[in-house]
């Protein structure tokens, strides 16, 4: 098996100062890859071989210069047409070699076709293109909750294959959570060229980890060039979903900006509205009561105004961390409330822009932007996995729960004392006390030499009250402001909202999951709700390291699967069986022990009260996509 892509259909390029330049600023161990995929020359992997480290290895990559150097001499040569091009794609075994070096450490095999698919060499299946497809049934029509991510996914590959749907989305625009954060500072901590879709890889990007702008104006230009506004209904929201048993159809009730009720009857249901859209304020006492505006990060007003204004934020997580780096500067004071340290990690990418040569190389050398989706890909997930497993043997502290997690905690130990070397007192106060990885990370983009300012103050002692003028913390002092923002964080655990779903003799799916408690099977079904799949649902969130992008990709695509298995049956429904549902939860309770998350010290939103792991995926992204090529046999029925 080989990749598909045709490198000659876009050679020879012209030998401009444009592709001197894009070879001189370009990533280098990527310019690796496209040189052996070109040419076939694999001799040059071996010299690069003992110069190329892992991301998190004790030494850097260090590549000779004149090796580099004579590297972009022979990948000239092959682009301009002055040297011969390799008469096919590189093989599994040389492929597989490729990954290997340009990251620094042996990648196995089984994550081939993941490379494939979701790097963009070539698609794990474009159902338009498959001989002898039987077309869909008229009249079968899909209903999907949603226009972000995993919304926009849906639509894209559902019109591939074939099926009528229509999209249901609450705002005016596509884009979901990248529409609605508009705080300033926001950013996402995925790196940029690998959280997209894997069959539209951007070379657009302004920064290696895209800000809200930039992460908003790829959703926009993908729903342009898949023309997917034309099947979505804006400014609409879903009430409710009441399965019809005789009919095996969903009566939808959905509700426009005018307040008026409509009633649609659908054959499916794809519920993409996601975990992180609905905010939830603090409880404190007095929060009504303040004189000034209260805001919340994931509300943003447009006009809201902070230079030279008195500001509190509460909450210290990813949105806070963001939003301080961005308003220190400019405002008056600002108070920080934090109620829990978090761990915070330096990437120096992630304020990075984008060289204009390593923008070029994406956009015109071939294969480089696919190479470099693999490198960011491994560097950023599945390199990170053994973060989060615990080693038994593992007896160093109880701080950690492998020798890798612990380097990798005095990594970021040792990142903070440096930046507070003279502040001990911040030290004191920024530490956690509970394993590196646990918990959300937080990526320092500002954060650390915002709380450095005069004018910043981080309180850790806690909240009493909200006073009309301020608040007092629980040491008695307080903090006269202008503005509250709350950086607060989403209600997770309730996944369903306030959306009312009735399945099989009237279940009532949300007292099933009451507000904490939600399971399911894969993510997505429950049983005793036929056609009704509920994506990035129950443990299916990639919590070791970035890949939501992949999850969705891979739920729509199982999904379609699904849907698959009930048109080609001549069936009306698909349901998952009670025993595989019940076998895949004992299967995650019994992994879960085994991660990070569960360690004694962990305390964050990936559990409910009880301290049940409710959100998390326990295995690699590559499991995942293993699990998602199609629905096992007997795991499902069809409703005829």
């Amino acid at each position: 098996m080989s990749a598909n892509l045709d490198p000659a259909a876009q050679l020879p390029l012209p030998d401009s100062a444009e592709l001197g330049r894009a070879l001189a600023e370009a990533n280098v161990p990527t310019l690796l890859a496209v040189y052996v995929h070109l040419s076939g020359d694999a001799a040059m992997l071996d010299r690069f071989a003992p110069h190329i480290r892992p991301v998190f290895a004790p030494e850097p990559t260090a590549i000779p210069p004149e090796l580099a150097d004579e590297l972009r001499a022979r990948l000239r040569d092959v682009l301009i047409g002055r040297a011969p091009l390799a008469g096919k794609a590189p093989d599994d075994v040389l492929f597989q070699r490729i990954m290997s070096v340009m990251v620094g450490e042996p990648v196995e095999r089984e994550f081939i076709e993941l490379a494939f698919d979701q790097c963009g060499f070539r698609p794990w299946i474009d159902r338009s293109q498959v001989v002898g497809r039987a077309p869909r049934p008229a009249g079968f029509k899909v209903l999907v909750i949603g226009a972000g991510m995993t919304g926009m996914a849906a639509a894209t590959k559902l019109a591939e294959a074939g099926y009528d749907y229509v999209v249901i989305e609450k705002n005016p625009e596509v884009g979901g959570t990248w529409y609605e954060n508009r705080y300033p500072g926001v950013g996402v901590d995925t790196p940029s060229h690998f959280y997209s879709f894997s069959w539209e890889i951007w070379p657009d990007w302004q920064h290696y980890h895209p800000q809200g702008a930039d992460m908003q104006r790829y959703m926009v230009e993908v729903a342009d060039k898949y023309d997917l506004r034309r099947k979505v209904r804006f400014d609409t929201t879903v009430e409710t979903l009441v399965y019809d048993e005789k009919t095996s159809t969903w009566r939808v009730t959905v509700r426009g900006k005018d307040g008026t009720a409509e009633e649609l009857v659908v054959n499916a249901v794809i519920n993409g509205h996601g975990p992180v859209n609905r905010f939830k304020w603090p409880d404190i006492p007095g929060l009504a009561d303040f004189n000034g505006p209260v805001v919340h990060t994931a509300a943003w007003p447009e006009d809201l105004d902070l230079a030279g204004k008195r500001v509190a934020v509460i909450g210290t997580a990813a949105s806070a961390a963001q939003l301080v780096g961005a308003i220190a500067p400019e405002v008056a004071a600002l108070n920080v409330y934090q109620r829990t340290p978090h761990w915070v990690i330096f990437n120096p990418e992630i304020a990075h822009a984008v060289d204009e040569g390593m923008k070029w190389a994406l956009k015109h050398i071939p294969t480089f932007k696919e190479w470099f989706r693999f490198k960011v890909y491994w560097a950023a997930a599945d390199g990170l996995f053994a973060n989060v497993l615990q080693d038994p043997a593992w007896a160093g502290n109880d701080l950690a729960v492998s020798e890798l997690n612990e380097m990798t905690r005095q990594y970021a130990l040792s990142y903070m004392q440096q930046k507070f070397a003279q502040r001990p007192d911040l030290i004191a106060k920024l530490t956690p006390d509970f394993p590196i990885f646990s918990k959300r990370i937080v990526l320092d983009n500002g954060w650390f030499d915002a709380l450095l300012r005069p004018n910043v103050h981080l309180e850790n002692q806690g909240i009493a009250r909200i006073l009309p003028n301020g608040i007092e913390a629980k040491d008695g002092s307080v903090f006269e402001c202008d503005i509250i923002v709350c950086a607060t964080g989403f209600n997770v655990a309730k996944m369903l909202g306030n959306l009312t779903v009735k399945g099989v003799g009237g279940r009532d799916l949300g007292a099933e999951w009451g507000e904490e408690d939600a399971r399911s099977y894969m993510g997505m079904c429950i049983p005793g709700y036929p056609n009704y799949f509920h994506t990035v649902g129950p443990n299916s969130a990639p919590n070791h390291a970035a890949g939501q992008n992949l999850i969705s990709e891979c739920q729509v695509n199982w999904i379609i699967e699904a849907l698959d298995r009930v048109t080609e049956g001549k069936a009306k429904a698909f349901e998952v069986t009670q025993q595989a549902y019940d076998d895949w939860n004992r299967k995650v309770e019994a992994r879960m022990p085994q991660m990070i998350w569960s360690h004694p010290r962990a305390s964050s939103y990936y559990m409910n009260s009880k301290r049940r792991i409710f959100l998390s995926w326990p295995w690699r992204l590559v499991d995942f996509f293993n699990e998602t090529r199609a629905p096992a046999e007997g795991s499902y029925l069809l409703h005829r």
